[in-house]
């Protein structure tokens, strides 16, 4: 990507330290156009810069991420919304989403992370920290018979609930406790799961069920 195309991104968080540290790590890679505290400079600074890409926090203290997005969307606007919070709440991931936001990203990510992130909501993808995703996929998912994935017909029942754990980030332990099986038996499947579809990492498999819309 050429200086002439990086990305425009304003930053919307009422900690004017942590806007600071976020304009330092995606300064260097996009051009951080505007920065706002509350709601309303949020809406008219986005709707004065017209960013590609909004980095919005979920709880303001002059109201929530998704006010911002419901007072934007008559404006007729080509912006996408990144929400980064500290929350992982399913109720603030399902909020926001369903008010248009591309994504949903918690303040623990790693800094290369979250420059991956923006460009990858930029350029269209869903992106959500693997946990949350499941709630997405809870909430979304429709009775609508999913279309034939010959990769994904390689495995089992019980190894495509264990890939789809796996995929949001839940341990080993956890997908045991979730699935009522042993954690050698949760090893064994994830074992299968990661040769069936020849892949090896779990990082690989979570970009695998990502694209797939599976979590």
């Amino acid at each position: 990507m050429s200086r002439s195309e990086r990305l425009r991104v304003v930053l919307v968080d009422d900690h004017e330290l942590f806007r600071k540290g976020v304009r330092h790590e995606l300064g260097q890679r996009y051009d951080i156009v505007a920065e706002a505290a509350d709601v309303d400079e949020a809406v008219d600074v986005i709707a004065d810069t017209q960013p590609d890409v909004v980095l919005l926090d979920v709880h303001l203290t002059s109201g929530t991420g998704r006010d911002v997005i419901e007072k934007l969307a008559d404006r007729d606007l080509d912006i996408t919304f990144l929400a980064l919070s500290v929350s992982d709440a399913a109720e603030d991931v399902i909020d926001v989403v369903r008010a248009g936001a591309r994504g949903y990203v918690t303040k623990s990510i790693k800094s290369d992370e979250l420059v991956d992130a923006v460009r990858r909501v930029a350029e269209g993808d869903a992106v959500f920290s693997p946990r949350l995703a499941g709630f997405v996929l809870d909430a979304f998912s429709a009775a609508v018979p999913a279309p034939a994935d010959p990769e994904l017909d390689l495995l089992t029942n019980r190894e495509q609930e264990v890939m789809r754990l796996l995929a949001r980030g839940y341990a080993y332990k956890e997908i045991g406790v979730k699935l009522s099986i042993s954690v050698k038996t949760v090893e064994t499947h994830a074992s299968a799961v990661l040769r069936k579809l020849q892949l090896s990492s779990r990082h690989e498999l979570s970009s695998w069920a990502a694209r797939r819309r599976l979590v």
